[in-house]
């Protein structure tokens, strides 16, 4: 479960970059590196090829030092998207790592101790 989580962390992570400016490949491992996630290059390229497939990120071909690199950018879809996870990470986070949550939920069960 949790790779799957990562996964999806680093979806949406991908994602915030591309709307904020478009990045090539191996910068962006390194910025997921910086941010304690271990992908390997034949996991992350799938993850940024899937993601273009469904029109979240669009890719120009651009020659950098002699060398052409694909860069990848936030679609208008992607964008939406991200916008669209925004209120429901705000709500995890408030939830799970600051203890706030729904009034209305039941206390846990007493263990015994």
């Amino acid at each position: 479960m949790l790779r799957d989580v990562s996964l999806a962390f680093m979806r949406v992570h991908v994602l915030h970059h591309a709307a904020q400016e478009s990045f090539y490949g191996m910068a962006m491992m390194e910025e997921l590196h910086r941010h304690g996630y271990d992908i390997s290059a034949g996991t992350f390229y799938p993850m940024l090829h899937r993601l273009e497939e469904k029109g979240l990120l669009s890719r120009e071909e651009r020659v950098v030092e002699g060398k052409v690199r694909k860069y990848y950018a936030a679609t208008n879809e992607g964008r939406a998207v991200l916008e669209g996870i925004r209120p429901k990470i705000r709500e995890l986070v408030e939830e799970v790592v600051e203890g706030e949550g729904p009034d209305d939920l039941p206390d846990p069960p007493d263990s015994g101790d």
